[in-house]
């Protein structure tokens, strides 16, 4: 009884512990994510890009002091949270309610733009990871892709920074996209379907999608924001085929036996589960939808405050030429294939 007791108390001290070395970088990761949203919200402008840039202005607390466990905890930890929790947003039933055409193009887009990023990174003789981080953030969901994909990537030294890269060009990209394409749209001569689904199949992040397409009418932004819903739920099946292929090579490579899908993605399989069997009403799935955005936003603030201007201008061009390509890349994609749609429908 009295060993159990001590165990318990033990137990208890742990755990204290461990919230106290947590707690400064934690809060201050949240106090930054509401100073992030709360200028985004008043002065218009991507949560996501405000919080890493305020997170990168405190880069020096990553280096030493107390803030360093919990703004590694944000960083990581809070960020596979988030991304568990973004399945709230998906059923199977949406997707599906899209049809045939769409459903071809998100797939085609996704698989080469990756292939596309991956050949052009070669190029630019950019590391391979870099790549296919590339082109997953502008194929799949911009920076929720990002670090989606990112934390299943081996990670080295330049993981991070090259993660914070690509997140501020993929939002810098989106936001340019979410003013340019709905002209481009119109001068193309789209219909409202065509609109919306090259609208939802060629943005990078969701926001960017909803604005665009709403900026033109109802019908258009519910359309491309199904279309976007889609490339998400394409997050599951390319995050799975990367973490299987890294588990392979760690096995032929170390003899280890890793566990090939992380708990985070494991989680993420099951909210979209749960969500396409209609367990979660709106009481429940909005509360969770809103914490999927705040761990991003906190998580976001994390990895700025473990990057700085000067190591990510040292990058140079090139990493910014590859996502200027895909992004170019997935777009002329996308317009072709819907022009040969609507050749054959015409046929037909």
């Amino acid at each position: 009884m009295t060993s159990s007791v001590n165990n318990y108390h033990g137990t208890l001290k742990t755990t204290y512990n461990c919230f106290l070395n947590l707690f400064p970088g934690l809060l201050l990761c949240f106090l930054l994510a509401m100073a992030a949203k709360f200028v985004s919200e008043h002065y218009g402008g991507p949560t996501i890009l405000y919080s890493l840039l305020m997170g990168m202005a405190f880069n020096y607390l990553s280096t030493e002091g107390r803030c360093v466990a919990g703004i590694q905890f944000a960083s990581k930890t809070v960020l596979r949270v988030g991304i568990a929790l973004l399945g709230a947003r998906i059923t199977i039933e949406q997707l599906m309610s899209l049809g045939v055409t769409p459903i071809v193009i998100v797939l085609l887009g996704v698989s080469l733009t990756i292939i596309c990023s991956i050949f052009f990174g070669k190029i630019l003789k950019l590391e391979k990871n870099q790549s296919i981080l590339g082109g997953a953030s502008v194929g799949i969901c911009g920076a929720s892709a990002a670090l989606a994909v990112a934390s299943v990537l081996p990670q080295d030294k330049e993981s991070e920074k090259n993660l914070v890269f690509v997140v501020i060009s993929v939002t810098a990209l989106s936001t340019v996209a979410m003013i340019l394409y709905p002209l481009i749209v119109a001068a193309l001569g789209f219909s409202e379907i065509e609109s919306g689904i090259f609208l939802g199949a060629t943005i990078h992040d969701v926001a960017q999608v909803v604005g665009a397409g709403y900026m033109i009418s109802d019908n258009v932004g519910d359309i491309a924001t199904f279309t976007k819903l889609l490339r998400v739920a394409m997050l599951v099946p390319v995050v799975v085929l990367i973490s299987l292929t890294i588990t392979r090579k760690k096995e032929t490579n170390l003899g280890e036996n890793p566990t090939p899908f992380p708990l985070f993605l494991i989680g993420f399989i099951v909210v979209v589960s749960i969500n396409s069997l209609g367990f979660l009403n709106v009481a429940v799935s909005a509360p969770m939808i809103d914490a999927s955005r705040w761990c991003l936003v906190i998580a976001m603030v994390g990895l700025g405050m473990k990057a700085s201007f000067k190591e990510l201008a040292a990058m140079g061009w090139r990493p910014m030429a590859l996502m200027v390509v895909n992004t170019l890349f997935l777009a002329t994609l996308v317009t072709v294939g819907l022009y040969f749609t609507s050749l054959c429908s015409l046929c037909g």
